[in-house]
């Protein structure tokens, strides 16, 4: 058994109707629920979907950078919370994120995945796709660090 495998089996800490309620209660500034919404948590893992809207766009009508960094790095906190539990002060140490094609303008797709967790980092990649589409817009990973808890 891989650790994959091992993360199928292992609950999340968090649904992602609790990692929903934590961030609005802790980012309450936060559209989640409205524009972002968390769909789906396991452990290591976290589906979040950016809701379109024109305010996402960019010249030349496609989603802008800024928008799917957002959503790269909300659904990271996502995974970290559903695999950690409810730790506030978890934060983005960085996040590099490389655009492979031009997104159309509608709904978005973010799907989170711990690579490792340590003591006091977590590191893990995001896949954003555009609704309906199958080829990643973007690719990005992110490293958060994790206050003791």
């Amino acid at each position: 058994m891989d650790a994959h495998d091992n993360a199928k089996l292992t609950p999340p800490k968090m649904t992602a109707a609790e990692v929903s309620a934590f961030l609005v209660q802790v980012f309450p500034q936060f559209a989640i629920g409205r524009s972002y919404k968390i769909e789906e948590t396991r452990h290591g893992f976290a589906r979040m979907h950016m809701v379109y809207g024109d305010h996402l766009l960019r010249p030349g009508g496609t989603i802008s950078g800024p928008a799917m960094f957002t959503l790269a790095d909300v659904a990271m906190y996502a995974a970290v919370l559903a695999t950690i539990g409810p730790v506030a002060l978890a934060v983005t140490t960085s996040l590099t994120i490389n655009f492979l094609r031009k997104p159309e303008p509608r709904d978005m797709i973010g799907e989170a995945r711990m690579l490792k967790l340590g003591k006091r980092l977590a590191v893990g990649e995001i896949g954003l796709v555009s609704e309906g589409e199958s080829e990643l817009a973007a690719h990005a990973t992110a490293t958060y660090s994790v206050p003791p808890h």
